[in-house]
């Protein structure tokens, strides 16, 4: 890779040689037959990523972006949302929905734990629901929401599902057309960026509809929006020479080559490596009395979080680890100073988590902690080798 430093926080995330060598590449128009070939593939990949029925929506802006127009065009002012928060970011679309006039029921879990499927089928009883967003990993946290069990229940209840996937999608399953339980019990909405499991620099907003999405589009009318009205995109995701906002073409020929290494490993390979790499780190950083804040069962695969061990002073702990070319995240809320967050996703590899991993155990002896290096990342390799097999 031509990265100097080893970016291992939640995203952006590293970016291999064959993706910056198709961003380098020539800037051509957009309505240039070549870019536009690029950018129609680009849209043909995402689709095969995701297996909806309906249509997807690859332009130019954040996950945040992509949050406001998989609500906006879906859930009228004065219709109400239930919004499943594992986190920061799924607080997130309680802003949102208030910007719109949304009404709005929130179920918080603590920081480190998940909703309680009870609580969830509690409240959706309580009320009608347009839809339900559910973050399936949360950056902040490392939790992972529980899609098997909270989808056929949201379904049940006559919602849509609004998956947040941000720091999910190209690592954990997000199969559009996967029944869940019984017919029709399908994710109705996929949003994502394309800086994490991707793996490509950010500035890209990815949001798949199923038809069932579309319907309740169509039955809007008009939205309160322009840029995210998905009507106005529509045209150029069906054939990408037509025009409505200028796309990001060097970022576009970057998502191309990253969907194609994305599609080229599998998702069940990329799936059977997330889950390998998280639950090796999570283990490894164990033995360095570091404690993880979500539990196994409910932790990520993409990120974690991870408690400091008494005595480690977080600026300092990032800074030593900075200089030694890793850089990780602090927390956010009320565990900052108290945690750092560490991403293993996309284009990381067991080298560099690895490396990482015996990074951090020299910068905790340094600041004066006994810990065993050798032995935490014998732990890491040894759990990689064996859940990769």
């Amino acid at each position: 890779m031509k990265n100097e430093e080893m970016l291992l926080i939640p995203g952006p995330t590293p970016v291999v040689d064959s993706i910056y060598d198709a961003m380098a590449s020539e800037t051509r128009g957009h309505t240039d037959p070549r870019f536009v070939a690029i950018y129609k593939q680009a849209i043909e990949q995402t689709r095969e990523l995701f297996k909806t029925d309906g249509e997807v929506f690859v332009i130019s802006g954040s996950g945040t972006v992509a949050m406001e127009m998989a609500l906006v065009n879906t859930v009228a002012a004065g219709e109400r949302l239930l919004i499943i928060s594992h986190g920061y970011f799924g607080d997130r679309f309680i802003k949102l929905a208030e910007a719109f006039g949304i009404e709005i029921d929130v179920l918080q879990a603590e920081w480190g734990q998940q909703i309680a499927v009870e609580e969830v089928e509690k409240k959706l009883a309580e009320h009608t629901y347009k839809a339900v967003t559910v973050t399936h990993a949360d950056t902040s946290t490392g939790v992972a929401a529980d899609l098997d069990r909270l989808v056929p229940l949201i379904k049940e209840h006559g919602a849509l599902v609004i998956v947040d996937g941000v720091c999910a999608t190209a690592a954990m399953e997000e199969d559009m057309s996967k029944e869940y339980g019984s017919a029709g019990h399908k994710i109705d909405i996929v949003l994502t960026g394309s800086q994490k499991a991707i793996g490509v620099p950010p500035g890209l907003a990815i949001v798949a509809f199923n038809q069932t999405a579309l319907e309740a589009r169509e039955a809007i009318g008009r939205v309160p929006a322009y840029y995210c009205d998905i009507y106005n995109w529509m045209p150029i995701m069906q054939n990408p020479a037509n025009y409505f906002a200028t796309p990001p073409v060097n970022l576009i020929y970057a998502y191309e080559e990253g969907m194609k290494l994305v599609l080229a490993e599998g998702m069940d390979k990329r799936i059977a490596r997330h889950t390998a790499f998280g639950r090796a780190v999570r283990t490894a950083l164990r033995e360095y009395g570091m404690t993880p804040l979500a539990s196994e069962e409910v932790a990520a695969s993409t990120l974690s979080c991870i408690l400091y061990p008494e005595g480690v002073n977080d600026a300092e702990f990032r800074a030593a680890l900075a200089k030694k070319g890793i850089i990780v995240a602090g927390a956010l809320a009320h565990l900052a100073g108290k945690a750092f967050r560490i991403g293993h996703m996309g284009n990381t590899t067991e080298e560099m988590l690895a490396g990482a991993v015996r990074a951090i155990g020299e910068v905790l002896q340094e600041m004066g902690h006994a810990v065993d290096i050798d032995k935490a990342v014998n732990q890491f390799t040894g759990l990689v080798s064996v859940d990769v097999q």
